[in-house]
């Protein structure tokens, strides 16, 4: 797998809009979404957060989350406007409840999988809420779900997208900055977006 892409999703030919695109930050839970929410925060882009969601020892550098996202299954769209021109987190599970009408540029974290479980669990036990399903077949069950959702993202129009391979950049920032910043439209601040980059933070490290 590539550890990053840069591409315009194919479909028929379209409109732009002439509103400012919003930007996404997606990927499954633990992926490294917050991580790279920081990381623009730092470059310059103004970031869409409510803060309800505090920084713990599972996230201690913060969750940039905002509620309202939560709701996109059950048609909650209206605060959309208020995200153009900036950056907001959402779980891959709810990308395809984002309506057309709006571009979208997504940066769809990607993480080595026992990883993503290994976090996962650890979060969950520290909720009291162990998972029902063995990691064997979680990961099974989420490689078909990203595999779907970016199957479905190649054929919008409203939509590009550019993965990031999380377990890379950590190890070497610079070249995923680079990318990110060219991919966002190069007006961010690439130094500020590095030092954000924290491999103390690398916890749940695959075998």
């Amino acid at each position: 797998m590539k550890s990053w892409f840069n591409r315009r999703a194919k479909s028929a030919p379209h409109t732009a809009s002439l509103s400012p695109t919003i930007v996404v930050v997606s990927g499954l839970p633990r992926s490294g979404t917050s991580m790279m929410m920081k990381m623009l925060e730092a470059g310059g882009l103004s970031v869409l957060s409510d803060g309800e969601r505090q920084a713990d020892t599972d996230n201690p550098q913060g969750y940039y989350e905002f509620e309202r996202v939560k709701q996109l299954d059950k048609g909650d769209v209206a605060w959309l406007p208020s995200a153009r021109g900036k950056v907001v987190k959402i779980i891959s599970a709810l990308l395809e409840h984002l309506p057309p009408g709006y571009d979208y540029k997504v940066l769809f974290m990607e993480r080595r999988m026992s990883e993503v479980l290994a976090s996962q669990q650890k979060m969950l036990k520290r909720r009291g809420e162990p998972s029902h399903v063995d990691d064997e077949t979680l990961a099974r069950l989420l490689a078909k779900h990203v595999q779907h959702v970016k199957s479905w993202l190649t054929s919008q129009p409203h939509f590009a997208v550019m993965t990031v391979d999380y377990n890379h950049m950590l190890a070497d920032p610079e070249p995923y900055v680079r990318r990110v910043n060219q991919f966002l439209g190069g007006q961010l601040n690439e130094q500020a977006m590095n030092a954000v980059v924290d491999p103390t933070l690398y916890r749940n490290r695959a075998p």
